[in-house]
């Protein structure tokens, strides 16, 4: 069976606890525009993972953490890309890491990788239960509780950090508190050479092949001290495959709510609903077959106040008669007027003008 929603109905945490709570097996794939996350689960614990996101690539990891420098990690992807394979066999067969470093680094790097969903706001994500896991796959095993504690840690310390550091988009550099009698390790030091080439957060990031609270740490630590400041922030760019991924969110939980008005008998507020999701998906197959039956139901309902001489405006709902734009119209409420052989009256519609898709 598999599940489906966005990050604003069901949240990391929730999603690790019910797969661990379930001693469930499968994946549960994240999407966030073009970067997809994949975290593998057997019974309960997580044995493994897959992205697309270059700055998680193993090589990364493996360098950030010292276990491989430039030149051999370029070795080993040319003979990946000649042989192919995973990268992690090649580098145990080739003799250039032990199996039990591999297996520690990918370790680190799973838990990199999950912890950085716990900073998202707006994805997608899917749990294909029972699904067969990669055959190719170097197991690891990690109890996701604990990955769930580390990561609540981890929004929260990130929350402090932007305090002073507002975005990735913000540009650092070296503050006044800066010298070059200063004593840092080699990691500050590298930090140090990208502020002075005025780097953003994001770019500083990347090539220091690390995570991104890793890198917030170490740049918190510097504008604190007064060694580095920040000088400005870059505009947002809207990327239109995220802004299209938080909308078919939207579309999505709004058609379910639409289903669950339709089965506890609110027709009129399934239709003010499903005219909203079609106003942004007029082609949407799902709302156009809803609609039809939420009509139905609404002409049905009305017919029924009708014959007991109630006026169907009336049962509408207060927020139906209290909308705006929702002036008389000839619209459904005649419709069921002429089918209980009563006069045609105007009634307000459950149409609205611009309204906005329930979240």
């Amino acid at each position: 069976m598999a599940i489906h929603g966005t990050l604003s109905t069901m949240s990391v945490p929730d999603l690790l606890q019910f797969v661990a709570t379930g001693r469930k097996t499968g994946t549960l794939k994240f999407g966030r525009g073009k970067i997809v996350k994949q975290i593998y689960f057997e019974n309960g614990l997580i044995v493994g993972s897959h992205t697309n996101d270059p700055k998680e690539y193993l090589g990364q990891v493996l360098i950030h953490y010292g276990k491989l420098d430039e030149k051999r990690l370029q070795l080993a992807m040319e003979v990946q890309r000649e042989s192919g394979g995973k990268l992690g066999e090649i580098l145990i067969s080739k003799g250039i890491m032990e199996h039990a470093e591999v297996q520690e680094i990918l370790r680190i790097r799973t838990l990199d990788i999950i912890y950085d969903l716990f900073l998202w706001e707006e994805a997608q994500f899917e749990f294909y239960d029972d699904e067969t896991l990669p055959q190719d796959l170097i197991r690891i095993e990690v109890q996701p509780n604990s990955v769930i504690m580390e990561g609540i840690y981890r929004v929260d310390e990130l929350a402090r950090y932007r305090e002073l550091i507002p975005s990735d988009r913000a540009i650092l550099e070296l503050g006044t508190g800066w010298t070059s009698s200063l004593n840092f390790g080699k990691e500050v030091r590298q930090v140090l050479y990208f502020l002075e080439k005025r780097m953003t957060v994001a770019e500083i990031c990347y090539n220091m092949h690390a995570s991104s609270f890793h890198t917030y740490a170490l740049l918190y630590d510097l504008v604190s001290k007064g060694i580095a400041r920040v000088a400005g922030e870059l505009p947002e760019e809207v990327d239109p495959e995220v802004e299209l991924a938080a909308l078919r969110g939207k579309v999505s939980e709004s058609l379910r709510a639409a289903r669950a008005d339709l089965n506890g008998g609110k027709p009129d507020e399934a239709l003010t609903k499903l005219h909203n999701i079609l106003e942004l998906e007029p082609k949407n197959g799902e709302a156009q077959a809803l609609l039809l039956e939420a009509e139905a139901k609404f002409i049905k309902h009305v017919t029924l106040i009708s014959s007991r001489g109630m006026p169907c405006h009336e049962s509408l709902s207060r927020r139906t008669a209290s909308s705006k734009g929702s002036g008389p119209r000839k619209g459904l409420c005649s419709r069921a007027s002429t089918a209980n052989g009563t006069s045609p009256q105007s009634y307000p519609s459950a149409r609205f003008a611009k309204p906005t898709v329930c979240a």
